[in-house]
């Protein structure tokens, strides 16, 4: 599974981005999507994700700030933020999980893409 990330720049504080993920397999066929971050000097942590329930959840620091989507017909995952922050600069990265299961047993696979730089100045 390849992610390709895009959408990713520089911002003023308060203004907005849209970061996109194309994903190389169906999302119907990708357990959860999800979208990390990582700030220099810090670990990476997860923003958001969507299962394939379609609910949606989010760290509280972006909450109501950051929506998660996905768009079947386009293999695509998008993440609209909003309101940005200088906190909100870093590195963001797609993420596909993918649970597979046989005769013996179940696998967990997961996938990343090569990130995308957010910067928000102040």
């Amino acid at each position: 599974v390849q992610l390709v990330e895009s959408g990713g720049g520089l911002v003023q504080s308060g203004g907005s981005l849209r970061l996109s993920c194309i994903s190389s397999e169906s999302l119907w066929n990708i357990n959860v999507l999800g979208w990390y971050r990582q700030a220099p000097g810090k670990e990476r942590e997860l923003v958001a994700a969507i299962p394939s329930d379609g609910t949606t959840n989010y760290v509280d620091s972006v909450k109501g700030r950051f929506t998660i989507s996905r768009d079947h017909a386009k293999n695509t995952m998008y993440l609209q933020m909003n309101s940005l922050k200088p906190e909100d600069t870093a590195v963001y990265y797609c993420n596909a999980k993918i649970v597979v299961r046989t005769i013996e047993g179940e696998s967990k696979l997961e996938y990343w893409g090569q990130g995308t730089q957010v910067t928000v100045s102040p």
